[in-house]
């Protein structure tokens, strides 16, 4: 796997669990127990989860006394979003010259069944 932030960041985001515990985090900070309540899985498996989401800079663990609640870390959804904000200018502008094309092409159409009769 490539070691780049863009790379690591979507590999973390493919998975539905590890999507769904960053729906959960969005709401507030949460613990272990609580993230792994509505899955059926072991609680390893979902620490195994939190490491991906960890590597990919996602969440973050704070520590308060015994309790250690994980966090959204937005920045790198924010990188995402700025990646896919360059292909959706280019494809909001190519679709714009496709719609000016087909609206010429009606225009024509138009003027040539006037035209006949």
């Amino acid at each position: 796997m490539s070691n780049d932030s863009l790379s690591i960041t979507l590999s973390a985001l493919a998975d539905p669990t590890r999507r769904a515990i960053l729906a959960r985090l969005s709401r507030g900070e949460a613990t272990v127990n609580q993230l792994a309540e509505p899955f059926d899985m072991s609680l390893p498996a979902i620490s195994k989860h939190l490491k991906v989401l960890e590597r990919a800079r996602l969440i973050s663990r704070g520590r308060t006394a015994q309790w250690r609640p994980c966090r959204l870390e937005p920045e790198p959804l924010k990188e995402i979003d700025g990646w896919l904000g360059d292909y959706r200018t280019l494809w909001e502008h190519r679709l714009d010259r496709l719609e000016t094309y087909i609206a010429s092409l009606q225009s024509d159409t138009i003027t040539k069944e006037e035209n006949d009769d």
